[in-house]
């Protein structure tokens, strides 16, 4: 007797565990894409760690200082969606390679463009929109590449994992940024995360590509996109990491400001391990993903809201920094919640429904940063932008708790060819 042909979808199964990472090549690219995330992040506060004595070389006013600082943003809402087609369509791990040598040399370089001409604010405005432009196209081929390369059931410990390099990133820059910036100068915090960003791309690119790239799966129709709005929503949760470190220099101008931007990234990082591994365990234990994702967002959103409104309604430093601490630290099991969602839904397009996605939620960043601004200005009171986090977390969880799925899309052969 003849063997009976696979189905079509069984088939498809199989075609992607062949291309899935192993085991050890899993372990390596997630040791490696924590410390590029890390070396994102570096990158990107680079320019916050150096505002204040930047500002005295340029001449630079608060209102000039302020304009540097937000152009990143103007950058990274405009790459999101490319990014995550480009790392679809031709590999997740391509995308990040060229973003990340890009972002390296003009970080590395900006000490010495910054004093080549007169106009230093024009430089410098534009060359964080283009740090904002190059960033931007990271994490949704990050989402591509893992939804691709890693096992469903390791999915959200390893995303965990690698989006731990945020805060790995935040302290090593205000760590040995700020001790740089005493001793050396502004111009060498730049030398620095640039220069270590463009060694880790030498690295990736001779040790684990070998000089090769590798063949990503076709695009998919996109005629799903909207119906997932729980995807875009919860992404608002975001607004809540600008607001620790101004409360803590409005409201407590005698403390110690480290304690502050130290305490709560070092409780984030395990947070973020344990809800990556606390998600697979539940899932491997029977438990439905859908479920599974919904109490990560519980926990990521509702229960983060909580601490984030107690916060502006205290007036100890200590209390201060526990509920801070908890807010942020719960904000990680988002990682294992909406963010992998995605991965569920349709793997071969991950990167680009989360470019959507981050891209909705960044546009909402900068609205709810400058409506807090406004809610600040016209109360006098942190309570009301406190408010405002709690309650933005409160409709992204709500809209997730009642729409979000976990089923993966039924992608046909005619789909592909769009």
């Amino acid at each position: 007797m003849q063997p009976q042909p696979l189905p079509l979808e069984e088939a498809r199964g199989d075609g992607a565990e062949n291309t899935q990472w192993s085991r050890p090549e899993c372990q390596t690219w997630t040791a490696t894409l924590l410390l590029g995330t890390c070396l994102l992040y570096c990158a990107r506060v680079s320019v916050p760690v150096c505002t204040v004595s930047m500002s005295q070389d340029f001449g630079w006013n608060k209102k000039e200082a302020g304009l540097v600082l937000s152009s990143f943003f103007w950058g990274y809402c405009l790459t999101q969606v490319v990014g995550g087609h480009l790392g679809d369509r031709i590999g997740g791990e391509k995308v990040i390679l060229l973003s990340a040598c890009a972002w390296g040399f003009l970080t590395a370089a900006t000490p010495l463009l910054a004093h080549l001409s007169g106009a230093h604010l024009v430089f410098m405005t534009f060359s964080r929109i283009l740090t904002g432009l190059l960033q931007g196209v990271y994490f949704p081929a990050l989402t591509s590449l893992l939804s691709q390369k890693v096992r469903e059931s390791e999915r959200a410990f390893t995303y965990s994992t690698v989006g731990a390099g945020s805060q790995f990133g935040m302290l090593v820059t205000g760590a040995v940024g700020s001790l740089l910036l005493d001793r050396y100068g502004w111009p060498s915090v730049f030398y620095f995360s640039g220069g270590l960003t463009l060694l880790w791309v030498c690295y990736v690119y001779r040790c684990l590509l070998n000089g090769k790239g590798t063949v990503a799966r076709p695009h998919p129709g996109l005629g799903h996109l909207g119906a997932r709005p729980a995807d875009v929503q919860a992404h608002q949760s975001s607004l809540e990491t600008a607001f620790p470190e101004a409360f803590s220099l409005e409201t407590f101008p005698s403390s110690k400001g480290w304690v502050f931007n130290v305490v709560p990234w070092l409780v984030a990082i395990p947070a973020s391990l344990f809800s990556g591994f606390l998600s697979d365990h539940l899932i491997n234990q029977g438990y439905r993903t859908i479920t599974v994702r919904k109490f990560m967002q519980v926990m990521g959103l509702g229960l983060s809201s909580v601490f984030a409104l107690c916060l502006g309604h205290t007036s100890s430093f200590c209390t201060s920094v526990v509920f801070a601490s908890a807010s942020i630290g719960l904000q990680t099991f988002n990682h294992s919640g909406i963010s992998v969602n995605i991965q569920d839904l349709a793997p071969s397009c991950a990167g680009f429904l989360f470019g959507v996605a981050n891209t909705a939620g960044a546009l909402a960043g900068v609205v709810g940063v400058c409506l807090g601004g406004y809610l600040l200005e016209t109360t006098g009171s942190w309570a009301s932008m406190f408010n405002l986090v709690a309650a933005v977390g409160s409709l992204g969880l709500c809209t997730f708790l009642l729409f979000g799925e976990a089923q993966r899309v039924d992608l046909s052969p005619a789909h592909e060819d769009l």
